[in-house]
């Protein structure tokens, strides 16, 4: 026996062997239909018994197998079922022919034969045939199966008595020699007389009686006889025949123990004796300690008298048994060259029983040797089948990867040199099939899941030759796929050179055939899937990047301060805040804006030792229409993190989820998922669209800044301009804002804030007017709305340091400020006319440094659906000034003027500035100032009323703190008196057109501003009925000259009653007064006036009368003494003016 079978299992010794064989030109198709019909008849029950006939069905068998029919007889031929196509009569008589030429094949062993022809119909057909069935066609044959039923009972008849004839042969008739082929030359000429001859004749004839009783369903009778050829081959050395009868007892044995077989098939098969009570026993050790008496055996088996237990129990082996007794028949096989193929199948039924048993490595040692065992020269294909086989074999007892080595094994058998047609196809498919065993997979995501598995080498290995036989199947696009999942899942184990070799195989393969990301099917129904390249680059971080902070959009806020959603009508709902919990965790707290370009930011590397391009990288998204734009990059080689901006344009609203990216990397288009990317860090990969809004561009008239606004806000500055200003100067900026968007800009809101807070900053820093710039809106796209913003510098004059010091002036008390700085020291007002000398070591005004403001405008505008929505977006502009000092007022007093409505205010001006200014009041001259120049300037101002000033906020509640309100009183009344004063200086050189304000807003404090007060009693002295504080009073020499004294009292307060006492004098303009007039100045009446208690807006007046007696001026001082209360009030109110009186010659 040649050709061995590699399906055999144990249970097989049971069956009877029908081949079924087409005859003539029968389709491939209609011949498989009949053939599974046929095949699913493969248990009949015996008539009137309780007995199971098993068949074996093949179509094809050697006829050199059927030799071996009397060594095992499931190796014996015994049915034929032919299958034929006949359409007409005439080639009925050739059809038939053709049946019995097949039936010659086998004639020798076949019990019965049947043959089914197809299409005949007609005379032919309506003859009755036993061995005959026609059927009209292949659709139209109902009884096929029950056809094959009874050709298995004619099957059985014969079995049964060839059974009994064997059975009923007495020891003391001759018993013929069963043999084997290669025996029968070696028998010639053998004692047949001897008792060694006898006994080889009845262990050889009893064997073969226990394969008869296993075949006809009498399992208990085999085992006896089985026992029974065991012990007398035994005896006689019948190696061979030993071997075969250990392996029908341990077939047997199988039977028993293993009902539902060994082979893997679907469906137990049932035998007799198959009681739960029997199942209990089966496995009980001892099997042959008490044989059956062979005495008991009959025809029709044992006694009924017999017990079935005893029968079962005492001649099964046991599952241990069963693999020691085929360890024996294999060893007896052994001895015989001529037995391979016997010892090959009996390895592998051995195999599978140790499978069920799960004894792993008992069944690898009968692989083992089944690897070794030598047999005739082999064809391809059968070398293909062997190595298939054991293959299945190893992977039944659990060692996958030696199954994988054997499949790998006859993968490559498939192609070998000697094959004149390499079958690419099947080597592929077992290729396919190694894959587990190598512990491969063709998933890249299972190379994701923590350390590699496997060995790396070996699956590189089977991967490159996945990779060639595809190739030479003709499919490039599998070549592809196979060789971008090597790249991919192998890269960390390939070395420099090897990285180098497969991308420019890959690169040669994709420029015929690119790789795309769909799914490939194979004819057997595997699919590939795609391979996305995560590694080429190695992505590590993505974060969704902000919009720009002029772009970003903001939500309005509502009148409860919080931007609430128009879908819900509560302000919280903790049922919403819980349910989107893990939303948030995704979801970023940014919006993009719709029609807007959005970045996204990705952390790669690149892990190739050489420079690594990567083309058409962009993103991927889901949730909205998005318009991604595509990048390209180089990367070097082995770079470290790599910054990669990719960008879109979402072009509709919603919430927008960045998936992953694609790439394009050696011809190979990947689609690379965020969740499949090992070790990524991100903080969200949802983000909400709004609706689109307008976008404005800014431009100014100033030049841009190099020093960038840093807001303690946190808010980035778009655009920075600056300027340089003098003190006090005021400059025009003039702003453009162009819509460069698609939406039109409908609002427009401007605010402005200050940076620098450490600088004293009087006045509005910043001003403007929207209504010019309102008045374009809508503001269609393309279109440029103008702003002018008015940028006032106005700091402190006086070098921030005051210090009180009162001041003596021609016998009056005055207060006076001497501003403390580094000028006073050196500088002194001039008395010639010539400037003073700068200190040493450079100019006065460098001691002095420029001084920084520093403010943002915000543009707030808002427009198209996004406004509709709620959502603006705000434009910031930063503003740096250079603040360059012009002059200071080094000091500050006042002066009483000859009317006590007014004073004179004297400012020690000093220029600071490196060129020659002028400075002015309103109702002063023109001073003029060379650089590092100081000189006084005197402004007579009318005393103000400042109880007349309008309310201050901080008397309205604003100041808590009476500090507080006092100086904001002091900084409004400062306001006040700047505004009447009205200095201004410009510079003096032609070519700088220069000009500002200077003012006195904190210079003036509490007691010069007392000083400019008008005070609360007004008094006023009348000469003849005419006023007289301003210019002297004319009079004649003899003429009483009447003096009338009126108090207003404007207090809150009631004020008397007083006496005022008029003193005259002369001013000799020398510093020296003479009060010792009795000779000239007589007063009619007294010379003390009396006012009564003045209510509140009351008024009071007096009368008394001069006579004066010589020629000549003459002043009058009046002297107030208040009574009572009044005692207390300030000296300033009691001040009253002093009056000039000029007697002239009485006329004739």
């Amino acid at each position: 026996m040649s050709v061995p079978d590699y399906m055999q299992c144990a249970e097989d010794h049971q069956t009877l062997l029908v081949v079924v064989q087409p005859v003539g030109v029968v389709s491939e198709d209609n011949f498989f239909r009949i053939y599974k019909r046929i095949s699913s008849v493969s248990q009949v029950s015996v008539r009137d018994s309780q007995r199971v006939l098993c068949i074996r069905y093949r179509h094809h068998y050697p006829p050199e197998n059927n030799e071996w029919g009397d060594f095992q007889t499931h190796r014996k031929v015994v049915g034929l079922v032919t299958v034929t196509d006949c359409r007409s009569a005439r080639d009925w008589p050739q059809t038939l022919e053709k049946f019995h030429m097949q039936k010659e094949l086998y004639g020798s062993t076949l019990y019965d034969s049947r043959l089914f022809v197809f299409g005949l119909q007609g005379g032919v057909a309506e003859q009755p045939r036993t061995d005959v069935a026609f059927y009209p066609s292949y659709d139209d044959c109902q009884a096929v199966e029950k056809r094959v039923e009874d050709f298995i009972e004619s099957l059985f008849i014969v079995l049964e008595s060839k059974r009994l004839d064997r059975a009923t042969d007495k020891s003391g008739d001759k018993i013929p020699l069963l043999c084997v082929p290669f025996e029968k030359k070696d028998f010639v000429g053998l004692d047949t007389d001897s008792r060694h001859y006898k006994k080889r004749c009845q262990g050889r004839t009893r064997k073969h009686v226990g394969d008869l009783c296993l075949q006809a369903g009498m399992l208990q009778d085999a085992l006896v006889h089985y026992h029974v050829a065991v012990e007398l081959l035994r005896s006689v050395n019948d190696f061979l025949w030993l071997g075969a009868a250990l392996e029908g007892l341990c077939s047997a044995s199988v039977i028993y123990h293993y009902p539902g077989g060994t082979g893997g098939q679907s469906g137990a098969r049932r035998f007799l004796g198959n009681s739960p009570a029997d199942a209990a026993n089966r496995h009980r050790p001892g099997a042959q300690e008490v044989l059956i008496d062979p005495g008991a055996l009959t025809t029709n088996g044992i006694n009924a008298d017999t017990s079935a237990e005893i029968g079962r129990a005492k001649n099964c082996l046991s599952p241990e048994d069963i693999v020691d007794r085929y360890k024996e028949a294999i060893s007896c096989y052994s001895k015989y060259k001529n037995a391979g193929v016997i010892e090959l199948e009996a390895c592998v039924k051995a195999v599978r029983i140790l499978a069920i048993q799960k004894r792993s490595m008992e069944a690898s040692e009968f692989l083992q040797n089944a690897v070794y065992i030598n047999l005739r020269q082999l064809s391809e294909e059968e070398k293909i089948q062997r190595y298939s086989i054991l293959s299945e074999l190893y992977e039944l007892i659990g060692f996958r990867r030696k199954s994988a080595f054997f499949k790998r094994v006859a993968a490559m058998q498939c192609v070998a040199p000697s094959i004149a047609e390499p079958g690419w196809r099947a080597c592929y498919k077992l290729l396919l099939e190694t894959l587990p065993g190598y512990s491969l997979s063709l998933d890249p995501k299972d190379f994701n899941k923590g350390t590699h598995r496997g060995w790396a080498a070996v699956q590189m290995r089977l991967l490159h030759e996945l990779v060639y036989a595809s190739r030479r199947m003709g499919n490039p696009a599998l070549s592809v796929r196979h060789l971008s999942f090597l790249l991919q899942t192998m890269l960390d184990f390939l070395s420099d050179q090897e990285k180098k070799d497969v991308t420019q195989s890959l690169e040669s393969y994709t420029s015929k055939c690119p790789g795309t990301m769909e799914v490939i099917t194979l004819p057997d129904g595997l699919t590939l899937l795609p391979v996305p390249f995560t590694k080429l680059p190695i992505v590590r971080r993505v974060q969704l990047l902000n919009l720009p902070t002029s772009l970003r959009p903001q939500k309005m806020k509502s009148l409860l301060g919080q931007s609430v959603s128009a879908k819900s009508p509560f302000i919280y709902s903790p049922i919403t805040a819980h349910s989107r919990g893990e939303e948030r965790s995704k979801k970023i707290d940014f919006q993009w804006v719709q029609g807007d370009v959005c970045e996204v930011q990705l952390m790669v590397y690149n892990p190739m030792p050489f420079e690594l391009r990567v083309e058409n990288m962009g993103l991927l998204t889901s949730g909205v229409e998005f318009e991604s734009l595509p990048a390209a990059l180089s990367l070097p080689a082995e770079s470290g993190l790599y910054p990669v901006t990719l960008v879109g344009v979402p072009q509709t609203t919603g919430t927008i989820t960045v998936n992953g990216y694609h790439t394009t990397v050696f011809g190979v288009f990947s689609d690379c998922l965020l969740d499949n990317l090992p070790g990524l860090k991100t903080s969200g990969s949802s983000v909400e669209v709004i609706p689109a809004l307008p976008r404005l561009q800014i431009s100014t008239s100033l030049p841009r800044s190099a020093h960038s606004l840093q807001p303690s806000s946190g808010d980035e500055i778009s655009t920075n301009v600056s300027v340089q200003l003098y003190n006090g100067e005021t400059q025009q900026l003039i702003i453009k804002l162009e819509n460069i968007g698609m939406e039109p800009l409908e609002k427009l809101e401007v605010t402005s804030k200050m940076l620098t807070t450490k600088e004293k900053l009087y006045g509005d820093f910043l001003s403007w007017k929207l209504e010019e710039a309102r008045a374009q809106l809508p503001l269609q796209p393309g279109e440029v709305a103008t702003i002018t913003v008015s940028i006032r510098a106005k700091l402190d004059f006086s070098c921030q340091e005051n210090v009180l010091q009162d001041l003596s002036d021609d016998g009056i008390s005055v207060s006076g400020f001497a501003l403390c700085s580094p000028f006073r020291q050196v500088v002194r007002p001039r008395a010639d006319g010539k400037p003073a000398s700068a200190p040493e070591g450079g100019r006065p005004g460098d001691t002095s440094q420029a001084k920084t403001l520093e403010a943002v405008l915000s543009f707030k505008y808002s427009g198209g659906p996004g406004h509709a929505e709620g959502y603006y977006r705000s434009l910031a502009l930063g503003l740096h000034v250079e603040v360059e000092p012009s002059v200071f007022f080094s000091r500050v007093s006042t002066l009483p003027a000859t009317s006590t409505r007014q004073c004179h205010l004297l400012l020690d001006v000093f220029n600071c500035a490196e060129h020659e200014l002028t400075v002015r009041a309103r109702s002063s001259e023109e001073l003029t100032l060379h650089p590092g120049e100081c000189q006084r300037m005197a402004i007579q101002v009318d005393k103000f009323d400042f109880e007349s000033f309008p309310e201050s906020p901080g008397e309205k509640g604003q100041f808590a703190n009476s500090k507080q309100l006092e100086e904001e009183r002091q900084a409004a009344r400062s306001l006040e008196i700047n505004g009447k004063l009205g200095i201004r200086w410009g510079l003096a050189h032609p070519s700088l057109k220069r000009t500002g304000e200077a003012s006195v807003e904190g210079l003036l404090s509490q007691p010069v501003l007392e000083q400019l007060q008008l005070a609360p009693l007004q008094w006023d002295v009348l000469v003849d009925g005419q006023p007289c504080d301003r210019e002297a009073a004319a009079c004649r020499v003899g003429d009483p000259v009447r003096l009338e004294v009126r108090l207003t009292n404007r207090s809150a307060r009631s004020v008397g009653p007083f006496a005022l006492s008029v003193v005259p004098f002369q001013d000799h303009r020398n510093g020296v007064h003479s009060y010792d007039l009795h000779g000239a100045v007589s007063f009619v009446g007294s010379s003390t006036f009396y006012l009564d208690t003045v209510q509140p807006s009351g008024q009071s007046a007096c009368l008394g009368a001069l006579l004066f007696l010589h020629t000549g001026d003459f002043s009058l001082h009046i002297r107030s003494q208040a009574d009572g209360k009044s005692k207390e009030l300030p000296r300033s109110w009691l001040c009253l003016p002093g009056v000039r009186v000029r007697a002239l010659e009485a006329q004739a």
